[in-house]
């Protein structure tokens, strides 16, 4: 009996942890919502006119859509630091404030990866896509169409910019190590290549831009690993 109360402590835990991020996510996107008019008028900005509606569901549709993300990037350090709660009864003192430093790295590496795909990938692929309908069709571009363009390039973005974390904290746990990252780096690239050639249109330079900063992200974290895995032995 005394062996079993440890793992209901561990799973009890979790599961208010899990709560905790939950409420917070929720809680998030009710005030997102509120503010969802500044928003859509912030992020509209690159469509040179005013978006086209088919429907009053589109307009529910877009702002639950873009509550969601300002909410997933709220919860985002929270959800972090949760799960280093729910972790530090197992680690060391210094272990604990080398873990502490991963939540405002994922919180800003996200918000990083999410302003260079919105600043820079978009509009050059948004004008990319409109002038291959120049002279050829007559344009309408709805509100839905434009933001689900939109959050499908920046969100995985948002993620992978948080690769070098994730392979700190995985090299610090022993997962990864330099060597098998370096051994890796063939098909990782194909696959970043694939990544960026799926995202992006089909010219050299939208290509270039896309897959250079996941090559530069990937080499990182190969020295952050090396350099995680030089200190542990």
């Amino acid at each position: 009996m005394n062996q079993t109360m440890p793992v209901l402590e561990h799973v009890s835990d979790l599961r208010r942890r899990l709560l905790i991020v939950a409420a917070t996510l929720a809680v998030s996107m009710v005030v997102c919502f509120l503010f969802v008019d500044h928003i859509y008028l912030a992020l509209s900005n690159h469509s040179g006119e005013k978006l086209a509606i088919l429907g009053p569901g589109d307009i529910l549709s877009i702002y639950v859509k873009l509550s969601a993300v300002g909410a997933v990037a709220v919860t985002i350090p929270v959800a972090a630091y949760q799960a280093w709660r729910f972790v530090v009864p197992a680690l060391e003192e210094r272990e604990r404030k080398v873990a502490l430093m991963y939540i405002p790295a994922l919180f800003l590496l996200f918000l990083f990866g999410l302003s260079f795909a919105y600043f820079v990938l978009f509009p050059l692929m948004y004008q990319f896509v409109l002038g291959l309908s120049a002279g050829n069709f007559e344009l309408v571009i709805t509100a839905n169409d434009y933001f689900t363009f939109m959050l499908n390039l920046c969100l995985p973005f948002g993620l992978l910019f948080e690769l070098p974390v994730v392979v700190l904290f995985l090299s610090h746990l022993g997962i990864l190590n330099p060597r098998r990252l370096a051994k890796m780096r063939k098909p990782a690239y194909l696959v970043l290549a694939i990544i960026s050639i799926t995202i992006t249109p089909p010219d050299f330079l939208s290509d270039l831009l896309v897959i250079v900063p996941l090559i530069v992200l990937y080499e990182i974290s190969i020295s952050i690993s090396r350099f995680m895995h030089g200190r542990r032995t």
